[in-house]
């Protein structure tokens, strides 16, 4: 059936927005951060292998798990699902979200890194102005700034960038990975640490139905929208449309938690998004310059028809 053009465009702007007010449930849940992980955790891994066992009658590829590319993704769902949890506990949410928001940059750099692809300066130029905007904005002289946790939670934030950033490499070099059930596993993984390692008492001392909500609901529908949303439009504009999160997010916790943002943190924000807007534009751009399908190589035309069957990472 014939899409519009803007169908894809439509499903990642839904997803992104779906997922601006996570940080806000996770707020209002008033629960610390190992409860937080516990909760998201075991509901989204619940979640997404739930749906990959509905969706899959006879489910196949699954010893791919156990090789090194699943392994890798594994471990990076389980270290940026219990960073993302600490750092939202411990820092403003500013400050988190502007830190994650360095993630397509973090995956150039590492695709560099791993396997010899061509990184341009653009890219370096880019990551020189981002880490310059997240400097600015934990830098300010308010409260929320210049608490004790709002390095600790740059820095989660920064280890959320690049663990999803090498998922994201991995998957792109491993399409055949069956991912919800790699992700699903991952999740798990950090939802048992984190219960394992609560203390008595805490998983119960705040409210839980905010973290299901975002478990269950806020997540995997995000995630849904924003997989199909890439077999429908260039991934570039996914991206783009997902600093909605950075943007917003802080949005909503100051509209109902009246945790304002400095004056720093605003105009670090701003650097940092207008930096990753330019970057994925420009990107965009020189893609749109390169020649055509007629002139791409044979490996050129079957990674791009890997690119198209693979979902991207959640974000």
């Amino acid at each position: 059936m014939q899409r519009p053009p803007y169908y894809g465009l439509g499903l990642a702007a839904l997803g992104a927005l779906v997922l601006t007010p996570d940080t806000l449930l996770m707020r209002l849940s008033g629960l610390e951060g190992v409860a937080m992980l516990a909760w998201r955790g075991l509901a989204l891994g619940l979640t997404f292998w739930a749906i990959f066992l509905a969706t899959t009658p006879a489910p196949r590829r699954l010893g791919r798990l156990l090789t090194r590319p699943g392994l890798t993704v594994i471990a990076c769902q389980s270290a940026n699902a219990a960073l993302f949890s600490l750092g939202i506990a411990m820092a403003p949410v500013a400050v988190v979200l502007l830190a994650v928001a360095t993630m397509p940059v973090c995956a150039a750099a590492l695709s560099r890194l791993l396997y010899g692809e061509a990184t341009s300066r653009a890219t370096w130029i880019t990551m020189g102005a981002v880490l310059i905007g997240i400097a600015l904005a934990v830098s300010g002289k308010s409260d929320l700034a210049a608490s004790p946790g709002t390095l600790a939670g740059a820095l989660c934030g920064f280890g959320v960038a690049l663990t999803l950033g090498l998922s994201f490499v991995t998957l792109r070099h491993a399409p055949a990975l069956p991912l919800l059930p790699a992700m699903g596993t991952g999740a798990l993984i950090s939802g048992s640490c984190g219960a394992l390692l609560a203390p008595a008492g805490v998983l119960t001392s705040g409210h839980v139905l905010p973290i299901l909500a975002t478990g269950l609901v806020i997540l995997p529908v995000s995630f849904f929208c924003l997989s199909t949303a890439s077999r429908h439009t260039a991934a570039a504009n996914v991206s783009l449309l997902m600093l909605l999160e950075t943007v917003l997010g802080p949005v909503w916790v100051w509209a109902f938690l009246g945790e304002a943002p400095s004056p720093r943190m605003l105009l670090g924000g701003a650097l940092v998004v207008t930096s990753l807007a330019l970057y994925i534009l420009g990107t965009r751009r020189r893609a749109a310059e390169a020649p055509g399908p007629s002139s791409l190589s044979k490996y050129a035309r079957g990674e791009a028809r890997s690119a198209e069957g693979a979902e991207p990472p959640l974000p």
